[in-house]
């Protein structure tokens, strides 16, 4: 995650799931279940959950699959608050995307969410993802969208002006988030169109991709299975 983003957003840990969830519109937490339902694990199996910042995906997987959860984020300030949550429901680790701390094919699935904006290269981030993944095993994702057609003036008109005034009502950090998003979402996919995406995936090793955007166009929920 670029320098700029981490501060911004590692202060804003105890707050983190309210506001996601009121500046999404109610979205957030749905398009989090939905990417847990994608996830084919069971008690026994263990998952690593990458960006896991406080944990809301991790604890929906136990809750919903019963599973083993290792969260790792690079932001201590959000792995101080999954902790506050989630004691030692999850092992919690202190790492980077791009240069996991595992090796090859030691989990079951993997999830991540809000990540590939972050990373300078997201096909080098892919592949380090897929390589602690093994065989047949569940990767997904969530990350937010570009809306097409009649809704994307309405998407616009909401992170140009919706979006930094709802954050701004409240906190300044979260207008700083607010500010941020709009610019951030629509410069990735100038540059990573959802196909392209999708072809990143294949070109990883990761079979069987298919993609669910969200709420209009707002998000969108990838999956597939390491080959």
């Amino acid at each position: 995650m670029a320098v700029s983003a981490r501060s911004l957003f590692a202060p804003l840990g105890p707050t983190y799931d309210r506001y996601a969830a009121l500046l999404s519109l109610g979205q957030d937490p749905r398009w989090r279940r939905f990417l847990v339902s994608r996830v084919e694990v069971g008690p026994g199996d263990r998952v690593l959950d990458v960006a896991t910042g406080t944990g809301a995906v991790a604890r929906e997987l136990i809750r919903r699959r019963g599973c083993t959860v290792v969260g790792l984020d690079q932001s201590p300030e959000m792995l101080a608050e999954a902790r506050r949550r989630l004691g030692d429901e999850v092992e919690l680790v202190e790492g980077r995307a791009e240069e996991l701390p595992f090796t090859d094919a030691s989990f079951d699935a993997l999830t991540f969410t809000y990540l590939l904006r972050y990373v300078d290269d997201p096909a080098a981030t892919l592949r380090e993802l897929a390589r602690v993944v093994r065989p047949g095993g569940t990767v997904a994702s969530l990350e937010f969208a570009v809306p097409r057609g009649p809704w994307r003036p309405l998407w616009e008109l909401y992170v140009r002006v919706g979006l930094p005034a709802a954050g701004r009502a409240v906190s300044p950090g979260w207008h700083e988030v607010g500010r941020f998003l709009g610019p951030s979402i629509r410069g990735f996919y100038a540059r990573y169109p959802l196909p392209r995406v999708l072809e990143l995936w294949h070109d990883v090793g990761i079979e069987d991709v298919r993609a669910r955007t969200m709420s209009l166009g707002g998000g969108v929920v990838i999956w597939g299975r390491r080959s």
